[in-house]
């Protein structure tokens, strides 16, 4: 049996030598050292030889399979490298450092937000969120919109069926939360709205945050208490604050809020159209008809709603210049934030 195991370990190394693949030292290594092999066959047949030969063929065996794999081991390695070679490919060194994963990141509106909700929350108001397709009710006529009121033009709505839109704004949130809660009531709703618009400043996705604030004796001063304070936590102390009158059906009064240009100081440039000044948000005293919608008494209580485009809020903190930048997934743009 010594003998017949050199002959295996001959044969086995001379087969291995002619070896070309994988698949062939695969084979090889099956037909010699699998569970079925030939050298383990050999091996069960220890227990026939003399009790004092036993010692003597164990170690011989062992011997020969360590020499075995040892060989089939060296030719898988070798193959390896030819193949390699072949390629022009490198190899692979183990002693380098490996390469680090990139860090993600936060997108910029996802960023704004949460600044936005960050102040208001500081100042007690809650986070809501509702439904981004919404009935005509909730977005236009709870919110003193009949269906022939001229802002339905402004608003460019897409409409999924007859009554049910995606909303245009997240004004919507004024009335769910109204119905739902009785006064006082202090929230702030981010989220979708969508309008039927694209160009340099307008998508027709886009970020809203709408606030309200709802109870006895609710005044102007607390809006603009409440707005300045948002503005000089976003932009900063120095930023002057200004509220312009204007026009929005669910408020009355009703007030642009602009600060001066964060771009040029207020001295005057192409973003702030040479005025110094530039809008960030709408807002105004809740209109009474708004409360009756809702069950409110407008003689008991009084409220102030605002609203703004995170977007906005976004490319005047870092003076983005085009909107369609927050959309368009280029790398290089978000990793600057």
């Amino acid at each position: 049996m010594r003998q017949e195991l050199l002959e295996l370990k001959d044969q086995a190394l001379a087969l291995l030598a002619a070896a070309t693949d994988e698949a062939a030292l695969g084979e090889l290594r099956t037909r010699f050292l699998g569970r079925k092999g030939l050298l383990t066959g050999l091996l069960r047949k220890t227990g026939t030889l003399p009790a004092e030969e036993r010692p003597a063929f164990g170690q011989l065996a062992n011997q020969v399979k360590q020499e075995l794999e040892a060989a089939l081991d060296q030719a898988s390695e070798d193959l390896v490298r030819q193949s390699r070679a072949k390629s022009g490919k490198p190899g692979v060194d183990v002693t380098l450092p490996g390469i680090r994963p990139r860090r993600g990141r936060l997108h910029p509106i996802t960023q704004t937000e949460r600044l936005i909700l960050e102040v208001f929350s500081r100042m007690g108001f809650s986070v809501v969120e509702t439904p981004e397709v919404e009935s005509d009710w909730y977005c236009f006529e709870a919110l003193n919109m009949p269906p022939d009121h001229p802002a339905r033009d402004m608003q460019d709505t897409f409409y999924l069926s007859d009554g049910v839109v995606l909303r245009t704004h997240t004004s919507s949130s004024q009335i769910r939360t109204m119905e739902k809660e009785p006064p006082p009531i202090r929230i702030v709703c981010p989220g979708k709205a969508f309008r039927r618009d694209s160009d340099a400043t307008h998508t027709p996705m886009f970020h809203q945050v709408e606030g309200l604030m709802v109870g006895e004796d609710i005044s102007l001063a607390d809006l603009k208490g409440v707005l300045i304070n948002f503005v000089h936590q976003v932009f900063g102390p120095q930023v002057p604050v200004r509220f312009r009158p204007s026009f929005f059906p669910f408020t009355e009064p009703s007030a642009e809020v602009d600060i001066g240009c964060v771009v040029c100081g207020g001295e005057g440039c192409r973003v702030c159209s040479h005025t110094g000044w530039l809008e960030i948000l709408g807002s105004g005293m809740v209109d009474p008809n708004v409360f009756k919608n809702v069950g409110y008494d407008p003689d008991k209580v009084t409220g102030f709603a605002f609203g703004m485009g995170i977007e906005r809020i976004a490319m005047l903190r870092w003076g983005i210049d085009d909107l369609r930048l927050f959309y368009d997934n280029d790398l290089r743009f978000l990793r600057q934030f």
